[in-house]
């Protein structure tokens, strides 16, 4: 008799989960985006957002908390009711770099999220004022070369995706550039067109508007080929064979948050990323749709966060 009381009762509450999955969301959902309006993650986050309200019937709210290379945004995300109705909109590095890169972080991307799933992939873009004298990727290294720790390279933050990718370029390209940190991409590459930095390797989705209104002259990519809406702009691996940078937008969620509506959001996610009209809105933001499981997104991150340990490592990159 006992034994049918327990599963009656096991039974009830998944029931009651299943339930709880199908009516959410009942109210507007928020996503936390640890970075400034106008950097690729932000983008990334409202052009989903735009989509799954249409999809909920519910307000998507674009909450942007900036600082820290995104983990000011990062802890109160994790301090959220894993109720479904505050989401982590992170870059990839604020959930795979960053607890290598500081000492002291008051989150942990281990235990304080989950993944639901990524959204958008893409390579970056190396650019420099338009005023600059540096035309292509050849003339920029051999400058550095010449004025060892003279150059500058700004980016979103300590840790973010903006800054490895830029300690990638460095540390492949062997020289010595100055790293000046900003809020976030937008202010990060609001200083270079001011003539603030040297160089900047940003996101396609955040420099475009900057490269194709002439204030930022692009010299190379970080993707293998060309870009499509980068025409006639280099890999930068033809410079340095073998050279190859790509950045990631997605969603993680509480600790704790039911796995039912984890699986809703992935699922609806993976749906708004298959609207021809999404799709058309990211092309030409530079951003390809991903929309893995968060089972998938778990193991990549996992991998991921190895990597980012050794480039660390290597770096000397660490903010006590």
């Amino acid at each position: 008799m006992e034994m049918r009381k327990i599963l009656g009762v096991v039974a009830a509450l998944a029931i009651a989960s299943a339930t709880q999955a199908q009516s959410w969301p009942q109210k507007p959902v928020t996503f936390i985006v640890p970075f400034p309006p106008g950097g690729a993650t932000d983008i990334s986050a409202r052009l989903l957002g735009q989509q799954l309200q249409e999809m909920w019937g519910q307000t998507v709210v674009i909450e942007n908390r900036g600082g820290a290379g995104g983990g000011v945004g990062a802890a109160e995300a994790a301090r959220a009711t894993p109720d479904g109705y505050t989401l982590f909109f992170p870059s990839g590095s604020v959930v795979t770099a960053n607890q290598h890169v500081y000492a002291k972080l008051n989150y942990s991307p281990e235990k304080d999220f989950v993944p639901v799933t990524k959204v958008v992939s893409g390579p970056q873009v190396l650019v420099v004022n338009a005023k600059s004298p540096y035309k292509s990727v050849k003339e920029l290294i051999d400058a550095a070369r010449a004025q060892p720790g003279r150059l500058t390279f700004g980016h979103a933050g300590i840790g973010s995706q903006t800054h490895l990718a830029a300690e990638n370029f460095v540390n492949t390209a062997r020289i010595d550039a100055v790293s000046v940190p900003y809020r976030g991409e937008g202010p990060g590459l609001a200083g270079l067109v001011s003539g603030d930095t040297t160089f900047f390797v940003g996101n396609v989705a955040a420099a475009l508007g900057h490269v194709n209104s002439g204030r930022l002259r692009a010299l190379g990519v970080t993707s293998k080929t060309e870009f499509p809406l980068l025409p006639g702009v280099p890999p930068i691996a033809r410079t340095l064979p073998g050279f190859e940078n790509t950045g990631w937008f997605g969603i993680v969620a509480p600790a704790g948050t039911p796995k039912e509506i984890i699986q809703k959001v992935y699922r609806d996610t993976k749906t708004a990323l298959e609207a021809t009209q999404l799709k058309a809105r990211m092309y030409v933001q530079g951003l390809q749709p991903v929309g893995d499981t968060p089972e998938e997104m778990g193991r990549a991150m996992q991998e991921e966060s190895k990597l980012w340990a050794r480039v660390v490592k290597e770096r000397k990159i660490q903010v006590k």
